[in-house]
């Protein structure tokens, strides 16, 4: 069973940049592919960005590609999510997803989840 938890988020002004950082417990971590998602507010959890487990490939949504960057650490089993050009757009409860599948996008493939960490982005 991994446990995961999420920190880093917090307040930020649109166009701002903020670190988010997920570690993990209880399995290994090298084993993982893992994922960060958001849910903003009223709206549905959506994928944001994956890595897979030796770090060969990473994937992002349209709607980040170019302004985030996912990253980890296997030896700190932590997977960090680099934020730049914050917009208002970007507000949401940020999760981090473990997974044995490669390269998935989707979040019912994910089966051990963070509690989430909340980004906010003012205008």
């Amino acid at each position: 069973q991994v446990q995961l938890v999420e920190s880093g988020g917090g307040l930020v002004q649109a166009g701002g940049s903020l670190r988010l950082s997920c570690v993990a417990s209880g399995g290994t971590f090298s084993y993982y592919n893992m994922g960060w998602f958001r849910q903003p507010p009223g709206k549905e959890r959506e994928f944001v960005a994956a890595i897979t487990w030796s770090d060969s490939k990473r994937y992002y949504a349209d709607s980040v590609k170019g302004r985030f960057t996912i990253s980890r650490d296997n030896a700190k089993n932590t997977v960090y999510l680099r934020m730049d050009s914050l917009s208002p757009e970007d507000t949401a409860v940020y999760y981090c997803a473990a997974t044995r599948s490669y390269g998935t996008r989707l979040s019912n493939e994910y089966p051990y989840w963070g509690r989430g960490t909340q980004v906010t982005v003012s205008s």
